[in-house]
């Protein structure tokens, strides 16, 4: 009797390890997992630049901050985009976006693009969906070459994943 449960012990820990539902054993420390996954990559038509997935809306920056927007990875000096149409309304340095430029789209929309290197436009400008407006930097803090874009409603964030592909 106790050979059999020994061996439906062992055969469960076995499963349990072949499965990934494996329990730690207590006093033991359980192996630690790395996730070696590369980020997912964004872009295409309506993206403000293609590159690695860094933040998702709601997910965390390198500095810890929850994001209201997305963190793009790009190699410095890549074509930033806008959106949508619009006027631009911001473009200078701002605490915490580094230089950041900000579009205003009408009907309550306003687009962020913020940690980048170089502004192409100044306030006043008028853009249309597709033209560069910035290049992408790692101004403001963030520690890695990437591109903040933050999309707004009435003031308020709102998830861009789901506009951008609206488009």
């Amino acid at each position: 009797e106790r050979k059999a449960a020994a061996r439906r012990a062992a055969a469960e820990q076995s499963r349990q390890a072949a499965t990934g539902t494996a329990r730690p054993t207590p006093g033991k420390v359980p192996p630690r997992v790395t996730a070696n996954a590369p980020a997912p990559k964004v872009g295409g038509l309506g993206w403000p630049l293609s590159g690695n997935l860094l933040a998702r809306y709601g997910g965390r920056l390198p500095d810890g901050r929850t994001s209201n927007g997305v963190l793009i990875g790009a190699p410095p000096g890549t074509t930033v985009t806008a959106v949508a149409d619009g006027t631009v309304v911001f473009s200078d340095w701002m605490t915490g976006y580094g230089m950041i430029l900000i579009v205003d789209h009408g009907n309550g929309y306003m687009s962020l693009y913020a940690h980048n290197d170089t502004l192409l436009r100044d306030s006043g400008a008028r853009v249309r969906r597709g033209e560069a407006v910035a290049r992408v930097g790692n101004s403001g803090g963030q520690g890695v070459t990437a591109l903040y874009f933050e999309l707004r409603r009435n003031g308020q964030p709102v998830d861009p994943g789901t506009w951008l592909q609206r488009q």
